[in-house]
């Protein structure tokens, strides 16, 4: 829990990237995008430590298939947040047969709480992808 600061106000969470290990993690995101690196980006976008896949989803969260996990896959995680935009979708299990195959978790939720969560991932050291639908 947040304790108000000398203005009254409670303190907002800064989103930032881990320059000290090189880290892609999530600056912001809004109805507009998602702020990676200083760049927002207005469509889907595959996420990990080391890279980004721009334009990586579906324009809806019913529009899932097993290839955007795949994709996800090769960046050799070992969890995988979705974010299905500005409300968590369940998604058919079928979707993340070669995940589970693989011995790789999967984690769905909306699109800020995936944010959120990939970036403790990433602070604690895991190997971790994010599918971010906008919001």
């Amino acid at each position: 829990m947040s304790l108000p600061g000398p203005s009254g106000k409670v303190p907002r969470m800064k989103f930032s990237e881990d320059a000290g290990r090189g880290s892609y993690l999530v600056e912001a995101y809004d109805a507009a995008g998602i702020v990676v690196a200083g760049r927002r980006y207005p469509r889907g976008l595959g996420l990990s430590p080391q890279g980004l896949i721009e334009g990586w989803g579906p324009a809806e969260p019913a529009g899932f298939t097993a290839e955007h996990i795949a994709a996800l896959l090769d960046l050799d995680p070992q969890v995988i947040v979705l974010g299905t935009g500005a409300r968590q979708v369940f998604l058919h299990p079928a979707l993340f047969a070669a995940a589970y195959a693989r011995g790789v978790g999967v984690e769905v939720m909306d699109t800020g709480a995936a944010c959120r969560t990939y970036n403790i991932l990433v602070g604690e050291g895991r190997r971790v992808a994010a599918g971010l639908l906008p919001l």
